[in-house]
């Protein structure tokens, strides 16, 4: 689909000067695909809803099809990746989306929790889960309030999952939505991986560990500068225990582990732009076939007291 790493998404962002290029102009004057106008009828793309006048905010939310909300962290990622790893993936990723959609992008849900074995890492910043669980709930909330019913939660930040989902599902039992809740990295499988990290006999998912080769070249292809892997020694991946069903392992300080884990050195821009692409690509088939689908009703408990 010709996501270049290096394009600057086009996300209905002011030019720079228009403001005073045709400010008091009235609206009909903006620019095509200026954020102060819904202009012409049709897709529009991401456009960030903090750039939209507020006279202009009921408009853009009618044409819009949903709001889109990245899901980060700050929380360290090894020696060799920035704390904003999961900020520069979920944002930079929503950034790039394409299709036959307007999509209004809020900012990012930063500070959230974090687990017990990244929290006391240098630049962690780890609020209590429970907090964290209250505070997007509420921002789901406002969300919904302005008029939409699908929402797109984009995540890049393991420990957000179980908080987003009970989010969703509190959210969903009091006020009609759709939200479709996206892991980014599940959007790309082990298979169509192979053989672009190293792994371990047995391991299934090479280069997927926190602070990995996986995560490390997906950064690096949106952000270059942010990503040394000469900074960190190579920490082998620790087999799981086979069960042979699915589980949840959770433990508060693993053996090898240094607040990250994998061979590192496996990093490449090249395999990162792949992963990205790949991951837009699957991605924008879900957004289609999500948008296709009927809008939900009501809650069930809102049609009884109604």
């Amino acid at each position: 689909m010709g996501h270049g790493s290096g394009e600057e998404p086009a996300t209905g962002a002011l030019p720079p000067g228009a403001a005073t290029e045709w400010a008091g102009a009235g609206p009909e004057a903006a620019p095509p695909g200026a954020a102060g106008a819904a202009g012409p009828a049709g897709p529009a793309g991401v456009v960030p809803i903090e750039r939209i006048p507020g006279g202009h905010l009921a408009g853009w939310i009618r044409r819009a099809d949903f709001a889109l909300l990245p899901l980060a962290s700050l929380e360290w990622h090894g020696p060799h990746m920035p704390l904003g790893t999961d900020l520069i993936l979920a944002r930079g990723l929503a950034e790039r989306l394409r299709g036959e959609f307007t999509a209004l992008l809020y900012p990012p849900f930063v500070y959230t929790a974090c687990p017990g074995k990244t929290r006391h890492y240098p630049g962690t910043v780890a609020l209590r889960a429970e907090v964290a669980l209250a505070v997007l709930c509420d921002v789901l909330r406002g969300i919904l309030d302005a008029g939409f019913v699908r929402v797109l939660l984009l995540n890049a930040h393991d420990a957000n999952m179980a908080i987003a989902r009970a989010a969703a599902e509190a959210v969903t039992g009091e006020r009609r939505a759709s939200i479709l809740l996206v892991n980014w990295w599940q959007m790309v499988s082990p298979e169509e991986t192979a053989g672009l990290f190293r792994g371990e006999p047995g391991d299934a998912r090479p280069g997927r560990g926190h602070g990995g080769p996986f995560e490390a070249s997906a950064t690096a292809a949106l952000a270059p500068e942010s990503v040394d892997p000469a900074l960190a020694p190579e920490l082998p991946p620790r087999r799981p225990p086979e069960a042979g069903r699915p589980y949840v392992l959770v433990e508060s300080n693993p053996e090898p582990w240094a607040g990250y884990a994998g061979f590192v050195r496996d990093t490449s821009v090249q395999a990162g732009r792949f992963i990205v692409e790949r991951t837009l690509e699957h991605l924008e088939r879900l957004i289609a076939a999500w948008l296709r689908a009927p809008l939900p009703g009501d809650p069930p408990g809102r049609a009884r007291d109604g």
